[in-house]
């Protein structure tokens, strides 16, 4: 028999010691996830309540924008609580569910955006068959295969967790749980989980790659060959708010997961960290409602509502 001792919990290195740069950024990151949580609701509220928004496009941002508040809710009120706390232990079994939760939500959004991808390439491409094939009923069974599959991926990689056992150093390099730190501290072998990760995380990140921009390959022909120059400008302008997304979602999460993360990379890997889960949710609703005039015209109508309500 080995005569280890298996630890109960994790510390959090967290992104910083100094006391007054962790006040600072307490406030900042509060600042932020309110603001993640404000923009998202009312987008998610918007689409909900007017009718000029129910169509597949809309139907589909909502979504987003319920998964940017989950996604942010993750890992933020953690990371604030240790910042004002200064604890930064975290039991085995709270990091395992944080680690579910977040790739469920990864996930998630990786489909999410290649079906909103599918979306413009059937408006774009075929503009008059658009009703017919995105119909309600295929929306909701799009969304919920989104959702059925990041949960059922996610549910595997927190099962095999429960292999794992942890004796050595209990301190995670980051402000939150993720597969690759557990990778590191566990004295179990991670191979298993390791080839987990290898065959069914790729294999799942390669096909919603592709499912995502592949259709845009058939949008930027199709929109070559538009001869009106107004023509190509609308069509362009349907599609840029959700193409700025993907590039930043996506660059965010392979410099996080590529990229070596060696002792020099580590500070690097933190700040790309906080760009995936906290900055990413409060720029997506920014880009499409600040590009969409669709989005603006519906809370304008929503004020003028609210003033009508108030003035009677």
């Amino acid at each position: 028999m080995r005569n280890v001792t298996e630890i109960s919990f994790f510390t959090l290195v967290g992104l910083s010691d100094h006391p007054l740069t962790m006040n600072g950024l307490f406030v900042l990151f509060l600042l932020i996830y309110l603001m993640t949580l404000i923009t998202n609701l009312l987008i998610f509220f918007l689409v909900l309540t007017d009718y000029h928004l129910h169509n597949p496009m809309y139907f589909f941002l909502a979504n987003l924008a319920f998964l940017d508040m989950s996604y942010s809710s993750v890992t933020a009120p953690r990371m604030l609580f240790d910042l004002v706390t200064k604890r930064r232990s975290i039991s085995i079994p709270a990091c395992i569910a944080q680690i579910f939760f977040y790739i469920s939500f990864v996930c998630s959004e990786l489909f999410l955006l290649s079906a909103m991808s599918y979306d413009r390439y059937i408006a774009i491409c075929h503009p008059l068959h658009y009703k017919l094939i995105m119909s309600w009923r295929v929306c909701a069974h799009m969304a919920s295969l989104v959702w059925v599959v990041a949960c059922s991926v996610s549910l595997v990689h927190s099962l095999l967790l429960l292999r794992l056992s942890f004796c050595r150093t209990s301190s995670i390099h980051n402000f939150f749980c993720d597969l690759p730190h557990l990778y590191q501290i566990t004295c179990t072998d991670p191979f298993i989980n390791i080839m987990a990760v290898f065959l069914l995380s790729n294999s799942i990140a390669l096909g919603a790659f592709l499912l995502t921009f592949l259709p845009y390959a058939f949008i930027f022909s199709t929109i070559l060959r538009i001869r009106s120059k107004t023509g190509k400008r609308k069509a362009f302008s349907t599609c840029s708010s959700h193409s700025t997304v993907v590039f930043i979602f996506y660059g965010s999460l392979i410099f996080i997961y590529l990229v070596p993360t060696s002792s020099d990379m580590v500070i690097l890997n933190k700040l790309f960290s906080v760009i995936s889960s906290l900055i990413n949710p409060l720029l997506n609703p920014l880009i499409y409602s600040l590009r969409n005039k669709d989005l603006m015209e519906a809370l304008m109508r929503s004020y003028y509502h609210l003033k009508l309500i108030q003035a009677s």
